[in-house]
C-alpha cells in the first residue's frame, strides 16, 4: 500500500512567540503538537539560515549556518545564560502579526554575546560540534566578524589580502577578532542544540521536517568567499554572469535575481565541491529537502554581471543527469522532492523523470488557461501537491484577485459559491488528490486573505518574510484537519 502524507509549510519565523519572531522553543513544540493532533506528519520549513539582503531566507550570509534569532531566549535562561529580567526585555511590544527585522538587529545581538560570553569555557560538547562542522564554520565565524565591521559592503571590497584569503592576513583577523568569532561559534551550537532537540522531539511525535536548498547562494556569503573557485567570477571575483529568468508572460523584463553561478565543470571534476557539502549539512538537519529551482540543474539561465534587466541573458547546459548519479553515489536514496515550477522544457521533465524525485504541483495554477496540469485530476501519484507555496498570495488572495472568467472556472472545478468557501474546498481538493503528499500553507488553514502573504517575488522589503500567526489553532481545528486526513488515507 503506498504512503500517503500530508503536511503544513510554515516557516520558523512565523511561529507564535513573544518575542518578536518564531523561535524553536516553546510555540515550535506546540506547533509540533497541533501537526500530531491535526494528523499531519510533515512540516516543512523555509531555509534556515541568517538572512542578508531584504531579509529574505534565500539570501543568506551561509547556507550552512543556523539564523541566531531563532534561538529561544527562554531555553537560554534555562540554560543559566540569560536572566528573567534580560528575557523580559526582549519581549516585544504588540507587532500586529509582522516580524519587525530592524528592531531585531538593534536588540538581539546584544542579548545573545551576552549569553554567548556567559557560556563554558570547556565544553565537550560544543568542541566537538566545532570540529565536525570545521568545513563551514571556521569560514562563516571569520566571515561575520569582517563583515560586522563593514555590514553594507561587499567581501569583495574587503583588504585584498583577506579578500584573497592570505594565511598571514587571516591569521590577524583571527587575533584581532578572537571574541567575536568564538561568539558566533558558541551561537551556532545553541542554535543547533535547540534545532536537534526539536527535530528530536519531531520525530517522537512521527513528524518528518522538510527543509529548503535554495539552488544558488547569496554574492555576499561566506560560502562563496571561502570557495570563489566553484563559481564563475573575476579576477577580482566579481560575478562574471549571475542567475535569474527570463522574460515571460508574467515579467516582461524577466527575473535578475543576481546570485553568481555556478562553475559546474569544476563542481562536477571535484566530486561535487560545495553542493558535497550542502548536502551532507542539510541532510544532518531535514528529514526531507526541497531543492529550489530543480531546472537549473539541466539547464540554467545566465545574465551578463551589471544588467538592469533579466531580458538579455541565455541559457547554458547545466550537470544534468551526472549531478544525479552524484547524489546517488554520494548519499544514496535520500528524499528529496524538486521544485519543478516555472519554465520548464522536455529535458527538464526528462531529468525529473531520471531522477525518481517527485516534482511540485501548485493548485492557484491551475485556474489559469492552459495551466490544466495543475488540477487535482491531473496529478501523478508521484508528486507533491499545494494549495500555494510561499511565493504566492494566499488562496483566498488569489481567489480574489483572479479575473471574473478564471473565478467562475475555479468555483465550478471547486464546487463552490463565494471566495471563502473556494477557499477551504482547495484544502479539500488537494488533501484528496493522488499525490503521494499533499501540503497546505498554514495560511491557507487559516483562511487568510493577502494580509497573510509571505513573500512577493521580484520585490524587495515591504511585507516580505514578515507574517506570523498570533497563537496554534485550537482544538476544534485539529479535530477537524484530522477527519480530512482520515478521510483522504492521510493520517
Amino acid at each position: 500500500m503506498k504512503t500517503r502524507r500530508a503536511g503544513i509549510l510554515l516557516h520558523i519565523s512565523s511561529l507564535p512567540s513573544r518575542y518578536g519572531i518564531g523561535t524553536l522553543g516553546e510555540g515550535a513544540y506546540r506547533f509540533a503538537d497541533f501537526l500530531s493532533d491535526s494528523g499531519f506528519a510533515i512540516w516543512q520549513v523555509l531555509p534556515i539560515g541568517p538572512t542578508g539582503f531584504g531579509d529574505s531566507p534565500y539570501q543568506s550570509f551561509s547556507s550552512f549556518a543556523g539564523n541566531p534569532y531563532f534561538i529561544d531566549p527562554d531555553m537560554l535562561r534555562g540554560w543559566g545564560l540569560l536572566t528573567e529580567e534580560e528575557c523580559a526585555g526582549l519581549v516585544s511590544r504588540d507587532d500586529g502579526g509582522r516580524v519587525d527585522y530592524g528592531e531585531l538587529y538593534r536588540q538581539r545581538r546584544g542579548i545573545l554575546s551576552l549569553a554567548a560570553e556567559r557560556f563554558p569555557q570547556s565544553s565537550g560538547e560544543y568542541e566537538s560540534f566545532c570540529c565536525e562542522n570545521a568545513y563551514w564554520l571556521e569560514n562563516y565565524a571569520l566571515f561575520e566578524a569582517l563583515k560586522s565591521d563593514s555590514p553594507e559592503g561587499l567581501w569583495q571590497d574587503w583588504d585584498s589580502g583577506v579578500k584573497y584569503r592570505n594565511a598571514q592576513a587571516l591569521d590577524l583577523v583571527r587575533e584581532k577578532y578572537a571574541k567575536r568569532i568564538r561568539e558566533t561559534k558558541v551561537l551556532q551550537f545553541l542554535f543547533r542544540t535547540q534545532w536537534d532537540l526539536l527535530k528530536k522531539y519531531c520525530g517522537e511525535k512521527g513528524i518528518s521536517i522538510m527543509g529548503d536548498i535554495p539552488i544558488y547562494v547569496a554574492e555576499d556569503s561566506a560560502d562563496i568567499w571561502s570557495t570563489p573557485d566553484d563559481f564563475l567570477l573575476d579576477g577580482e571575483l566579481r560575478p562574471t554572469v549571475v542567475a535569474g529568468c527570463p522574460p515571460d508572460g508574467f515579467s516582461e523584463n524577466g527575473q535578475l535575481w543576481g546570485n553568481p553561478l555556478y562553475n559546474w565543470e569544476r563542481i562536477m571534476d571535484e566530486g561535487g565541491g560545495i553542493w558535497k557539502h550542502r548536502l551532507r549539512s542539510a541532510l544532518s538537519y531535514f528529514d526531507m529537502i526541497r531543492i529550489d529551482h530543480f531546472r537549473g540543474f539541466d539547464s540554467f539561465y545566465c545574465i551578463p554581471a551589471g544588467s538592469e534587466t533579466a531580458a538579455h541573458g541565455h541559457w547554458k547546459k547545466g550537470p544534468g543527469r551526472a549531478f544525479i548519479d552524484f547524489i546517488r553515489r554520494e548519499f544514496g536514496d535520500i528524499n528529496l522532492v524538486a521544485e519543478d515550477l516555472g519554465f520548464i522544457t522536455e529535458s527538464v521533465r526528462d531529468l525529473l523523470s531520471y531522477s525518481g524525485y517527485p516534482g511540485m504541483k501548485v493548485l492557484e495554477f491551475g485556474f489559469y488557461r492552459g495551466a490544466e496540469e495543475y488540477l487535482p485530476h491531473n496529478y501523478p501519484v508521484n508528486c507533491v501537491a499545494y494549495t500555494g507555496t510561499h511565493d504566492n498570495d494566499t488562496m483566498l488572495g488569489h481567489i480574489a484577485s483572479l479575473s471574473e472568467d478564471e473565478r467562475s472556472f475555479a468555483f465550478d472545478y471547486l464546487g463552490a459559491r463565494d471566495n471563502a468557501e473556494c477557499a477551504r474546498r482547495a484544502v479539500t481538493a488537494v488533501l484528496s488528490s493522488v499525490a503521494k503528499y499533499a501540503i497546505i500553507p498554514m495560511q491557507d488553514i487559516l483562511l487568510l486573505g493577502g494580509e497573510g502573504r509571505m513573500n512577493t517575488p521580484g520585490t524587495i522589503g515591504g511585507d516580505n518574510w514578515r507574517w506570523r500567526m498570533r497563537d496554534i489553532p485550537p482544538a476544534e481545528v485539529s479535530g477537524y484537519l484530522r477527519r480530512l486526513c482520515s478521510v483522504y488515507g492521510r493520517k
